[in-house]
């Protein structure tokens, strides 16, 4: 797993460079912002479990197709998994907002991911609404606990539902 500092530096370096203007700010910037992500991530991580849980009732309420008989999220098994998925993906967008870079969602989580879930008939729409959701339930607590710029939650989300949308080639 990369951070932000690693992969500047290795790009960087790959190219023989002294770290310019550009780097500098980059770096500036993801210090500037490390209380704020150090926060939001403190926050998922002690509300995790309410939060998975409020997303997962209002996407089931957004798309109760997916609770009905036939749905994927049908049986009790089904439900869970659903569930320990949402969780999977608040837990990993946390050590990307750590990290202050998306790397370790591409490695851990999206590689791969669409394709899975294709072969077991899991529908991606959804997948994607639910990570979207706990999205504005995290960015609301954090905005709640005080912290001067919220929007530092944004990234790994929008990062996971960016490539897991459908798009057209």
């Amino acid at each position: 797993m990369r951070d932000a500092i690693t992969n500047l530096i290795r790009n960087y370096d790959q190219t023989g460079r002294y770290l310019d203007r550009d780097a500098l700010d980059s770096l500036k910037s993801y210090f500037g912002s490390g209380t704020d992500r150090v926060t939001a991530a403190s926050i998922i991580n002690a509300n995790a479990a309410a939060i998975v849980k409020q997303a997962g009732l209002q996407l089931f309420a957004e798309v109760p197709e997916l609770i009905r008989p036939g749905g994927y999220a049908y049986t009790t098994r089904r439900y869970a998994a659903c569930l320990r998925d949402m969780d999977y993906y608040l837990r990993y967008a946390s050590y990307a907002l750590i990290a202050g870079d998306t790397n370790v969602l591409d490695e851990r989580v999206l590689q791969g991911l669409r394709e899975t879930y294709n072969s077991l008939g899991v529908p991606i729409g959804p997948t994607v609404r639910g990570i979207q959701i706990m999205k504005d339930l995290v960015k609301a607590r954090v905005a709640g606990s005080g912290v001067s710029n919220p929007s530092v939650v944004d990234g790994p989300f929008d990062h996971m539902t960016s490539e897991l949308s459908e798009t057209d080639i």
